[in-house]
């Protein structure tokens, strides 16, 4: 199949699709790595709410798509930064996505954010402004019997002055928390608000912070994802981790070698790109569990030049990335997002994901994608 696509002068040339498909698979309850998927939202295109407005989402394909996540065997991490938490997806929304995808998949491994969002960095006065925002959101979850991910605070940030104001708001609000939580480090690539977090100004300093507080709650954690896009540095916390304590690669430039792992350890995985990847991730992981790490890498090697694309400078809107190819894949009928985030990346970006999803085997239709260029291409003149 041949499709017309613009350089990026807008000269178009013929694309010849490539015939690869993955293989289709399912991880067995036994995989040899905990895998979550950090899934997106689908908006509602004929919701006549104006950007800045309440969310409106389609709750039913939204919901579809998560249940394409557990028939894969994949867990998910629901109502974090790939589904617009904070960037699109408010407070109320992400506790009604998360009381949704309890409710229709009560049996699926399902982590939930837990943040303060809605307390404005703005309106943050003192610390207990913070915990408050923080204890609301987690008796919310827990409430609906949801386990947890406990997200890096803007608020938080915004008042805090050294390392101890982290380990101490941290501690209590893990002491509020039922069942062990995944913690997450996520950094300023993916939130310039973040800038500094755990009171340090160097990964260092922040990693020594990040332990105190493992160190004293580790019956209260199950895990940490680190977000970072530095295989280094996260291999050196997961060194350093207490023993039972996951390590959860957040590291979506990186995760083929960091979920194989070496000789001391290795990752488990609680990724955004393991959206787009979902059948990817659910294959190559299967393979690793069955001794074929040469079949692990030939699966999931080759997506990462696609990984590194989606998730490129400015390193927040790789979300829209993410959608694109749900759209193309007929996940959804429709490329909108919720805040208009459809249009926060160029044309050129587009056109190179097509090319690396279709060289990677990741068009599920290879017509319908295409069809669906056409259409994308047609609005820009083409």
């Amino acid at each position: 199949m041949i499709i017309q696509l613009p350089d990026s002068m807008g000269r178009l040339s013929d694309y010849r699709l490539q015939d690869k498909t993955i293989p289709a698979a399912r991880l067995p309850p036994d995989a040899p790595r905990t895998v979550l998927s950090a899934a997106h939202v689908v908006a509602d295109p004929f919701s006549a709410s104006d950007p800045g407005g309440r969310p409106a989402i389609d709750w039913k394909t939204t919901i579809a798509f998560r249940r394409h996540l557990h028939g894969l065997g994949l867990g998910i991490a629901e109502a974090m930064d790939t589904a617009q938490r904070g960037m699109g997806l408010d407070w109320p929304s992400a506790l009604e996505l998360i009381r949704r995808t309890k409710s229709e998949l009560p049996d699926a491994l399902v982590f939930n954010g837990a943040g303060t969002d809605q307390l404005g960095p703005a309106d943050a006065r003192t610390f207990d402004d913070v915990r408050r925002a923080y204890f609301e959101q987690i008796e919310a979850i827990q409430k609906v019997g949801g386990r947890l991910i406990v997200m890096a605070s803007r608020a938080l940030a915004a008042v805090a002055r050294s390392p101890d104001d982290y380990v101490s708001v941290y501690g209590d609000v893990l002491a509020r928390c039922d069942r062990p939580v995944i913690l997450h480090w996520l950094g300023e690539m993916f939130d310039p608000a973040l800038k500094g977090y755990w009171g340090a100004g160097c990964f260092e300093d922040a990693l020594e912070t990040v332990l105190a507080i493992i160190g004293n709650n580790t019956a209260r954690i199950d895990g940490i994802k680190i977000s970072l896009l530095d295989k280094e540095k996260e291999i050196t916390m997961r060194r350093r981790l207490p023993a039972g304590v996951k390590m959860y690669t957040g590291d979506d430039f990186n995760y083929p070698e960091l979920i194989a792992g070496d000789e001391q350890g290795f990752s488990h995985a609680l990724l955004g790109i393991f959206d787009p990847l979902a059948q990817a991730a659910a294959y190559a992981i299967d393979r690793l569990g069955r001794g074929d790490t040469q079949g692990f890498h030939a699966t999931l090697d080759p997506t990462v030049p696609l990984a590194r694309l989606i998730f490129r400078a400015p390193t927040q809107y790789y979300k829209t990335g993410v959608v694109f190819l749900a759209w193309l894949n007929g996940f959804q009928d429709h490329f909108i997002m919720l805040g208009g985030a459809q249009s926060m990346r160029p044309l050129p970006y587009f056109v190179e994901v097509f090319k690396l999803a279709d060289g990677c085997g990741l068009l599920v239709d290879p017509e319908l994608a295409a069809a669906r260029m056409r259409k994308l291409l047609a609005l820009y003149g083409l």
